[in-house]
């Protein structure tokens, strides 16, 4: 039987206070556009504006508390409201995203298996300031290999940037000096999602050492 490996940070405390401080902004964010839309059409209208506002709000929140994703073998299983496989080896396009949110940056691998629902978002760090968090080295070796065997979409770049995230942490160097720090703190800030594609990841890769 092929083993299943958590992608995601087993954190119950961290979840039910992201869902908290997510329900908090969805609040404020309905509350001040209802309150606007109550001044020029009245209460009536500023209620049905705050919850038009807040119901996709609260839906995007949800499934992004439920969300889960494994790897089992090559095959990534992504879990929010159902279970779907996307796999690695056969994925039609890999990139690689950068979002900023709140001065904390998330380094995720995007993949893409060319039919409609099969993608596929793995954090592979998160950092903020000098600091931050990755995943552990069973993980990113694991992924580097399904990577390397993707033909499709040259997942080789991405295996690349893996095993040099590995070799830096194997050598001891400092977060700010392993390269997916360095990748995410050259995307321009104030963008919510920066896309690197394969090209630009390909390009960076080939200076590593």
């Amino acid at each position: 039987m092929t083993e299943r490996i958590a992608l995601f940070e087993e954190d119950p405390r961290g979840r039910r206070r992201r869902g908290l401080s997510g329900l908090i902004g969805v609040v404020i964010v309905a509350a001040a556009f209802g309150g606007i839309a109550g001044l020029i059409g009245g209460t009536p209208t500023g209620l049905l504006v705050a919850l038009v506002i807040a119901l996709p709000l609260l839906y995007v929140m949800a499934v992004s508390i439920r969300r889960r994703v494994w790897l089992e073998g090559s095959t990534l299983l992504v879990r929010t409201w159902g279970l779907r496989r996307v796999d690695l080896t056969t994925a039609t396009r890999l990139d690689l995203v950068v979002g900023d949110v709140r001065g904390s940056r998330t380094v995720s691998l995007l993949v893409n298996a060319g039919q409609r629902g099969k993608v596929a978002k793995v954090d592979l760090a998160v950092f903020s300031g000098t600091g931050g968090r990755e995943l552990g080295i069973l993980q990113l070796r694991k992924l580097a290999n399904a990577l390397m065997n993707n033909t499709e979409a040259n997942g080789l770049v991405f295996g690349e940037l893996l095993v040099a995230e590995l070799k830096a942490e194997a050598r001891g160097s400092g977060v700010a000096e392993r390269p997916l720090y360095r990748l995410a703190s050259v995307a321009p800030s104030g963008k919510y999602v920066q896309r690197f594609t394969m090209e630009a990841v390909s390009r960076f890769v080939a200076t590593l050492d």
